[in-house]
C-alpha cells in the first residue's frame, strides 16, 4: 500500500514539474497537483503510523508471553 503511495507522489512530482517546465511560472493546475501531493503525504504517514502501531503491539505482546518450566 505505501509502495502505491509513493508512486502517485511521484508521478505527480512529475506532473507537477512538467506543468512548470511548460509554462515556466506557478499555475492553477500547479496548485491543484500540491494539493493531492499534500493529501498523498498524509495518507503515507498515517499508514506509517498505522504500521509501527502494528509492531510495537507485536513487540509489547512477545515480552508478555513468558515460559515457564
Amino acid at each position: 500500500m505505501i509502495q502505491d503511495l509513493y508512486k502517485q507522489k511521484k508521478s505527480l512530482e512529475l506532473s507537477w514539474e512538467q506543468e512548470y517546465n511548460e509554462s515556466g511560472k506557478y499555475t492553477l493546475n500547479m496548485v491543484e497537483i500540491d494539493e493531492k501531493i499534500k493529501g498523498i503525504i498524509t495518507q503515507i504517514k498515517l499508514e506509517e503510523a498505522r504500521q509501527e502501531d502494528l509492531r510495537n503491539k507485536i513487540a509489547d505482546s512477545r515480552s508478555e508471553v513468558s515460559i515457564a518450566t
